[in-house]
This record gives C-alpha cells, sequence and structure tokens, in this order.
C-alpha cells in the first residue's frame, strides 16, 4: 500500500471516525504496516548505496592471472560504475617486494602462499589471506610437440632447449619440486623472471619447451601444446589473496576480492584451467 493511499484514508477517517471507527483503525494498521515495509525498504536501498564502490582499485597479481582477471576487472567496472581496475602483473616474488616496500595498491594475488607469506610477515595484509585458485604444472612446447616431449624426463636429453621460471618465483619453485619428485636434474638455456616470460620463449621459438602452468599453455592457444607429466601433481600451487593494509581504496579492493571468489569468479578461473581449492 502506497504512502498517498495512507494519507487518503487517514484523511478520510478525519471525516468518518464517528462512523466508522474499526474501518479507520483497521485502514491506519495497513498504513502503519505499509509505512514500516516503505522504511524497510528506504533502509535496504540506504545500505546498498553505502556498499557502493567507485574510483580506483590498483590490484597486485602473479602473471599467471593476467588473462581471467582482465576478464574480471571488465566485469567489476561493468557491475560497478564509476570505477576502474588497475592490473600489475608480474612474478609473486617481485609484486611482494613491491609491497613490502610501500608501493601503492588494494589488493595482492599471489601464486604461492609462500610469497605471500613475506607480505603477510611485514604486516602489509588486512587480514588473513584466503586461498582461491590452485594451478599445475604443464609442459610447453612448440606446436604440434615436434620433438616428441612425452614426460619431464624428455627435456633433460641433449640438443633441447629448455626454459624455466626462476626458482625464486612461485613457477620456478614448482617446477624444482617436480624434477625433485622425479629424481632428475635439468640445466635450462635461461631462467625467466615470470612464467609468461618463459612460455614466451617457446611461443617466438627462441626454446624448444618450458615448464609453466596449465593455464599458461591455454591461455597461448595453438602457439605451444601442452604436455601433462606426472610429477606435476607433487608441485600443485595455492594461489591466495589479500587485501592490503594501506590500501587507498580498501572497499573496492574488498569488492574485487568478493568477485574473484564468487561463483561468477570461480566459473571465470576454472574456464581459464584453475581448479577450485
Amino acid at each position: 500500500m502506497t504512502r498517498s493511499v495512507c494519507r487518503t484514508r487517514r484523511s478520510r477517517r478525519s471525516l468518518r471516525v464517528s462512523g466508522a471507527g474499526a474501518a479507520a483503525l483497521l485502514a491506519l494498521s495497513a498504513c502503519s504496516s505499509s509505512s514500516g515495509s516503505d522504511a524497510d525498504s528506504d533502509s535496504g536501498s540506504s545500505s546498498s548505496s553505502s556498499a557502493k564502490v567507485s574510483g580506483q582499485v590498483t590490484v597486485f597479481a602473479a602473471a599467471s592471472l593476467k588473462e581471467s582477471f582482465t576478464t574480471l576487472g571488465e566485469r567489476f567496472e561493468k557491475q560497478h560504475p564509476g570505477t576502474e581496475v588497475t592490473f600489475n602483473f608480474a612474478g609473486s616474488d617481485t609484486l611482494a617486494a613491491s609491497v613490502t616496500g610501500g608501493a601503492p595498491a588494494d589488493v595482492f594475488a599471489s601464486a604461492s602462499p609462500g610469497t605471500m607469506a613475506a607480505v603477510t610477515d611485514a604486516g602489509a595484509t588486512d587480514g588473513a589471506p584466503s586461498t582461491f585458485v590452485r594451478n599445475q604444472l604443464e609442459i610447453a612446447t612448440l606446436p604440434g610437440n615436434p620433438d616428441r616431449i612425452s614426460s619431464l624426463k624428455d627435456l633433460t636429453g641433449s640438443g633441447l632447449k629448455v626454459v624455466l621460471c626462476d626458482k625464486s618465483v612461485p613457477c620456478g619453485a614448482a617446477a624444482q619440486k617436480a624434477l625433485e619428485a622425479g629424481g632428475l636434474r635439468l640445466t635450462p638455456v635461461s631462467y625467466e623472471q615470470d612464467v609468461k616470460a618463459a612460455l614466451t620463449k617457446v611461443e617466438l621459438k627462441e626454446a624448444d619447451a618450458a615448464v609453466v602452468y596449465k593455464t599458461d599453455v591455454k591461455a597461448a592457444g595453438g602457439k605451444v601444446t601442452g604436455v601433462d607429466f606426472p610429477e606435476s601433481a607433487k608441485a600443485v600451487n595455492d594461489y591466495p589473496i589479500a587485501l592490503l593494509k594501506e590500501a587507498p581504496n580498501a572497499d573496492a579492493g574488498k569488492a574485487f576480492i568478493e568477485l574473484v571468489k564468487s561463483a561468477e569468479g570461480q566459473r571465470v578461473l576454472t574456464a581459464a584451467g584453475f581448479r577450485t581449492p
């Protein structure tokens, strides 16, 4: 029942009190109930309004999250008109060093708990990080796999130019763990500072193979061919995300994290090849 109707009934009540007291009382009760509903509605609207976010949100994220987070950033901006998501994609160790060094950012998403620990230990997060996806390694070969690589051991053969991520970054640490699990030793032609740089070496045919993430092989499409290997199960990386303590736009940062962890966010991430926690 609308307020206008309530006003009308109150007016009529003042004219007919002597002859229709009961009816007027019922009308007042209905108006009171309706007014309460309107108040609740207004309160809900006000609450929703206060939850709105705006302005720029800055996200530092592991290089392997580039494609999926870019998609989520576009969705976030559509869902929250007046916002702009700015990303810094790089090796998790580089990003962690930037955060602890005072670089302004709202959110940090790392490719391993170890690099996130460097940030939490420095007291730079607002609350405990949470794992939002997992990722597993895969061998990226030249298109069509001309060298017929079928195992991690094949990468140790002579004549192959293999690239690994640097041991200081999560994809490099995971590759070393996989090699140890297989009792293998591998000397790459180069160590790269992040997983995208390692993958690019194969895409440009500067290397025959690289140990990267499944998500990166998928994102590369026909530029590379992926080869699974069992040792990768011993080196699965958890990806934690956290709001930063000195976040310039904490409300927007929280909202972005909520999107990442939502059912919608998880669909985008799993479509990119990530695994749920």
